[in-house]
């Protein structure tokens, strides 16, 4: 090849997939190869203002915008967003492609790597000759259920709509977990709406793995080798860590609050419990408060990540006089800097809604779970956590839906007791340290793909 490479990297706009992407492009351009980061507008102008300057003098990583034909609150509406997304932005990354390719000023594209939930895009640079890397920002067990959603179908075990037929436990392989039927991606939410879009978003996987001349996976094989090996081309090359880079956390669309990080230096080593949602959740009145006094009756300092829409419509605000009652005891902040909260001594264990981020991070940081799964993928990855790897607990929902107050005491004490699982959560931290050290099965994976990025070799 006479020039450089110049990777063009592309993720679903929204935080739990912009961020980990971020951290594959500072990881890529680290090698000496150029990206160009294409957001919306939209998600650009969100960086920007959570304190994400632009790119350094000398960077390789160049960030360009591009519309995804949408305004104001219409963004709050996923249907509306998804939609708006697939119809807007792929004239706009052609028209991007053939400007650079054309451009005197700038290296051509030699490779596309997109968010696999963006077929749209790794049908462009599959058109345009270009070779492409589907990258999925979830896990393994999503993955691989989504790769086989065809064959499922043609089975006889969920009709086209993703309907058990027979109210039967999906098993991919016999080494996986079971799929339960009311945790399936595409059914976790009561509006049909949302179904058909997690439907659609995931049965576009097969296509975009096909197509595609790599699958680059934010996993560890060690951890789940069996979804791993369900899936053709796939390349784990996680965990994605930013631990490293200085400054707000790469991909990040929510202001920072850096005072945690001090309030945590000031506690005892392994007694805070750090709660943190995402970036999506959101809890009616009557759970919210449930969580502040059951954080509140554990007796144990807690740092606590409460979003500015954190809770729904319904919000009136902190139940009635606790946030005097917890002075000293509780910090509240509205985003923090997670991996480095994990990563501290003083944090106990992390309550959190199992994101796949929020699950590789807190691996990596050895740190035990109590797991309040709400949406899409996270049950399956709270199943992980409690039942294949032991290193969490599972919070219950009491006969009105809600995880009352005495279940999160409980729970609590139960996983800060428990030794084993103690022990497990540090054994997993020593497994994903290995695997991004030289010689470790990521480190060897990520090398491979910048190697035939370099050499030209797909």
């Amino acid at each position: 090849m006479g020039s450089r490479p110049h990777l063009l990297l592309i993720p679903y706009p929204a935080q739990g997939h912009v961020a980990p992407l971020l951290k594959l492009a500072t990881k890529i351009s680290e090698h000496g190869i150029k990206i160009t980061f294409v957001n919306t507008e939209f998600i650009e102008a969100k960086l920007l203002a959570s304190g994400r300057e632009k790119a350094e003098e000398g960077s390789l990583i160049r960030f360009v915008s591009v519309p995804d034909g949408l305004e104001g609150d219409d963004r709050n509406d996923p249907i509306e967003m998804n939609e708006s997304v697939f119809r807007v932005m792929p004239g706009h990354l052609k028209e991007l492609i053939e400007k650079m390719n054309q451009s005197d000023d700038c290296e051509p594209i030699t490779c596309v790597v997109a968010d696999i939930c963006l077929g749209w895009a790794l049908e462009i640079a599959h058109q345009m000759g270009i070779p492409a890397a589907a990258f999925v920002p979830f896990g393994p067990p999503s993955l691989a259920i989504s790769f086989q959603f065809k064959r499922l179908i043609e089975s006889g075990i969920i009709d086209a709509n993703g309907n058990s037929m027979n109210d039967e436990l999906i098993n991919l392989s016999e080494e996986t977990l079971p799929w339960k039927n009311n945790e399936y991606l595409w059914s976790c939410s009561a509006e049909p709406e949302i179904q058909k879009l997690l439907l659609e978003l995931l049965t576009g996987v097969a296509q975009a793995v096909r197509i595609s001349n790599w699958v680059l996976s934010n996993s560890i094989y060690e951890l789940d080798s069996s979804n791993c090996d369900l899936v053709p081309k796939i390349l784990t090359i996680g965990p994605l860590l930013a631990s490293n880079h200085a400054g707000n956390s790469a991909g990040s669309l929510i202001l920072e609050d850096s005072s945690c990080l001090n309030w945590l230096d000031e506690q005892a080593t392994g007694s805070v419990i750090y709660v943190a949602l995402g970036s999506t959740t959101t809890l009616n009145q009557q759970q919210f408060n449930e969580l502040a006094l059951g954080l509140e009756s554990s007796g144990l300092p807690f740092l606590w990540v409460v979003r500015w829409n954190l809770v729904d419509e319904s919000f009136t605000g902190f139940p009635e006089g606790f946030k005097e009652r917890i002075a000293g005891r509780g910090k509240i902040v509205e985003w923090a800097a997670q991996e480095k909260v994990l990563a501290h001594s003083s944090v106990a264990c992390f309550l959190s809604h199992c994101g796949w981020n929020s699950t590789m991070e807190g691996i990596s940081m050895g740190v035990p779970f109590l797991c309040w799964p709400c949406f899409a993928d996270q049950y399956q990855n709270r199943n992980y956590i409690c039942q294949a790897w032991k290193i969490g607990l599972d919070l219950t929902l009491d006969e009105n839906k809600i995880v009352a107050r005495h279940e999160i005491q409980r729970k609590v004490e139960k996983l800060l007791s428990d030794e084993a699982i103690k022990a497990n959560a540090l054994k997993l931290k020593e497994i994903a340290g290995r695997s991004l050290v030289e010689g470790g099965p990521s480190c060897k994976n990520f090398r491979r793909f910048v190697d035939a990025i370099k050499y030209n070799k797909s």
